[in-house]
């Protein structure tokens, strides 16, 4: 019964409201209501495996934990239905044969692939119910593997399969679990259990387009093959070029008509045309590039990253959004790093939108979900150690004056020293604290937004605008710069009574001055290399950082 125990040890945080199906009753002792607890005896031996099982995992667990809890739980459960199983019966000639709930839920495992999910996952051999024939052993250890594998695709549906932190270890995102005997006394009592398992799943609208994308691939629709734009010379409006056609294919652009000449052979118009530069520039204009026509390395790279969807890339992404809250906040900023942008969403609809730029491939953002709580004007820039050790060191070896150059402070115990005094080959810069004063050349610009995160990462203005017309945007050391960082304050002080814009402007300065939201903002820092528009259509960003490769390969083992 190691199985059964190993199953009922698992652990995992409540999803649902408990039923009362529960072996208990109300009784009267003394005149006092009290509840107690009815354990049915068993009356088979099948059923006597069962409750051996569950008494174990039960006496064994330490009470107060929530696997003593959940044990405790399954215990009465089954105690109310004398040990009884929940997912086989026995037939009138003596034969064992799944219940009607149990076939409701192997429907489920046999179309798992439209949820993302592969159905041998969950239709293992163990769940043979003519192997087991009539021998109460394997009968148990039937029940006990069909219990687990409705389980294992409850959590899957509910929190994803892969935990974040095993595709990045900075990813600071906690895996959702669900309550195992909670999903289990649901979907036993449910005469509905296949509904509860497809109801576990995300409800946001891109997931739910990603999945409909996805049901393409099992529909028989025609997939279009991808169409890869070879590299090039610059294309520049009215130029011509073979890659044309590619290019009209690539955005469904119609070839305009050529008049037939007789005794020709017909020619194929390699023009780039106004229709198709149109199209460019709406594609550019919607991944926000730089809206030109021009069609150089980024624009080619946008476009192949862009071509038809793969089904490891929407199951991957797919999984993501399991990983998400289930409650992302009427009023709420997500960040999508391969995107390079940022949005303010305020009750289902875009209230600001911005470029971003994220940090570099070798000074990654991470993935997490906070709140902001604080702007910060005229802040200071508190340099990592990282940077401390590996830019700012190798500077003050050659330019002892290196840090007033770049309006810089030196501490030591919370007061100021003097850092070229200091014998750099001998001493290690990490027993200082570096900062950059307020001012116009603050690597943080005017303004930052503060949420406390153990990445000591957060959304900051910056001196270096040139960076937000480049379509690629990987450049900072980790936090999030934001374009024109005002208007997203405006946007974001929508909720705030006693702060404005204004307010913030009269406060810009050489001071560092503190604002404490009343409301904390959820935000969302997120990789999504797949986006759903209102219209379904699917739009494809570049794997950045590796992580949607990553991803894909942990799903496939």
């Amino acid at each position: 019964m190691s199985g059964l125990k190993a199953f009922l040890l698992a652990g995992g945080v409540a999803l649902m409201t408990p039923l009362c199906g529960y072996a208990q009753e109300v009784v009267t002792v003394a005149g006092i209501e009290a509840t107690r607890v009815v354990i049915a005896p068993p009356q088979t031996p099948l059923a006597r495996i069962i409750k051996a099982g569950l008494s174990t995992a039960y006496s064994s667990a330490e009470k107060g934990t929530r696997t003593y809890d959940q044990t405790q739980k399954l215990y009465f459960f089954y105690g109310a239905r004398h040990f009884e199983p929940i997912w086989l019966k026995q037939e009138a000639d003596g034969k064992v044969s799944f219940s009607p709930n149990a076939e409701k839920i192997i429907e489920v495992f046999k179309n798992a692939e439209r949820e993302g999910f592969r159905p041998s996952d969950y239709l293992t051999p163990a769940l043979d119910v003519t192997a087991a024939g009539t021998d109460p052993t394997k009968l148990a250890e039937l029940e006990t593997a069909f219990s687990a594998a409705a389980i294992k695709y409850a959590q899957d549906a509910y929190g994803g399969r892969i935990n974040p932190r095993d595709v990045d270890k900075e990813w600071s995102i906690t895996p959702k679990r669900i309550n195992e005997a909670e999903i289990l006394v649901q979907l036993a009592a449910s005469t509905e259990p296949d509904k509860i398992l497809l109801g576990l799943s995300p409800t946001q609208k891109e997931f739910l387009g990603l999945k409909a994308a996805l049901a393409k691939f099992y529909d028989e629709t025609v997939i279009d093959a991808a169409v890869v734009i070879p590299d090039g010379k610059l294309l520049k409006p009215g130029m011509k070029d073979e890659r044309v056609t590619l290019l009209r294919q690539r955005l469904n652009v119609a070839e305009p008509d050529i008049p037939e000449t007789a005794g020709t052979t017909a020619t194929v118009d390699i023009n780039y045309d106004d229709a198709l530069v149109a199209a460019v520039k709406d594609f550019q204009e919607g991944l926000g590039l730089n809206a030109d026509g021009a069609i150089g390395p980024a624009t080619i790279a946008a476009l192949n990253g862009g071509s038809a969807t793969t089904k490891e890339d929407i199951i991957a992404n797919m999984e993501r959004w399991r990983w998400e809250p289930n409650d992302y906040g009427d009023f709420q900023v997500t960040v999508n790093i391969p995107e390079f942008r940022l949005w303010i969403m305020d009750h289902g609809q875009v209230a600001h939108t911005t470029r971003v730029v994220v940090g570099r491939p070798q000074n990654q953002t991470p993935v997490f979900n906070d709140e902001i709580e604080h702007i910060v004007v005229n802040p200071y820039w508190n340099v990592p150690p990282s940077i401390a050790t590996n830019e700012i060191k190798p500077h003050l070896l050659a330019n002892p004056g290196y840090l007033d150059s770049q309006n810089m402070e030196m501490l030591s115990g919370g007061k100021v020293i003097n850092a070229s005094a200091i014998d750099w080959t001998q001493t290690n810069i990490n027993n200082f604290h570096i900062r950059q004063k307020p001012g116009g050349g603050n690597a943080l610009g005017q303004i930052k937004f503060l949420f406390p995160n153990e990445h000591d990462v957060y959304l900051h203005d910056t001196p270096s605008k040139s960076l937000f017309a480049r379509s690629f945007r990987a450049y900072s050391h980790g936090c999030v710069r934001v374009e024109n960082p005002m208007d997203f304050a405006a946007a974001l002080l929508a909720l705030e009574p006693d702060i404005k814009v204004a307010t913030i402007e009269k406060m810009i300065g050489d001071k560092e001055k503190w604002l404490n939201l009343q409301n904390h903002i959820p935000v969302h820092i997120s990789y999504f290399t797949l986006r759903v528009d209102e219209d379904g259509k699917i739009r494809s960003y570049g794997d950045v950082y590796g992580a949607n490769k990553r991803l894909i390969e942990l799903l496939n083992q």
